[in-house]
């Protein structure tokens, strides 16, 4: 006797319990073995956390949504490491809540971009993207240059990031207001995109 799916398929409970098991098996048989290697739970050679200033970046980064239009995320492919260099591994993350991975690339990928260019064409690229890419769609953000940091801001958001296994030490977190005094939200900025892919840059 033949098995037939049409009393699964005539039962929609059944159809949608069965669907979700399989893919919480699924999920599970994939994710879980990643907790447990290294390569995806333990930080590349070098790598340190976010300074304050690359801190407070990184969320103006996200607050902006950049990330709506770029990835950091170079795949194994090499029409992709020819054009921003060498493929993104997970060691070069572990410090990032959340990470910004992703396929979505309106612009380009800025897995690499550290070094790539100097503050000043940051800065310009910023204020008005067409002053250094003609053809660029971006909007530009000028109003980060006049924006100043509010320096106690990242105390508690270092202090969480510690509770989660980011290894600040208690010096860090309390000089880490009197490095962003006189700082704008530009220079955060700048400085976290400056050292985006910088360590694996440096080996090759």
């Amino acid at each position: 006797m033949k098995f037939s799916h049409e009393w699964i398929e005539k039962n929609p409970w059944l159809l949608i319990a069965l669907v979700l098991l399989v893919i919480s098996v699924g999920g599970l048989v994939e994710i879980v073995p990643l907790f447990f290697q290294k390569s995806t739970t333990e930080p590349i050679a070098g790598l340190k956390p976010y300074s304050p200033l690359r801190l407070v970046g990184r969320d103006i980064y996200v607050r902006e949504g950049c990330y709506n239009c770029h990835s950091q995320m170079i795949r194994p492919f090499r029409a992709e490491t020819e054009r921003y260099g060498h493929y993104s591994v997970a060691g070069e993350f572990v410090y990032d809540r959340p990470f910004q991975w992703g396929s979505k690339r309106t612009g380009p990928d800025l897995a690499r971009v550290g070094g790539r260019y100097n503050d000043d064409w940051h800065r310009t690229h910023l204020d008005n993207p067409r002053d250094v890419v003609p053809e660029s769609n971006m909007p530009g953000y000028p109003w980060l240059a006049s924006t100043k940091l509010v320096p106690d801001d990242v105390v508690p958001k270092m202090r969480a990031l510690k509770r989660l296994n980011v290894p600040y030490s208690e010096d860090e977190i309390n000089q880490a207001a009197g490095i962003l005094v006189d700082k704008t939200e530009q220079d955060a900025l700048i400085a976290y995109l400056q050292g985006l892919g910088i360590l694996i840059k440096a080996r090759n």
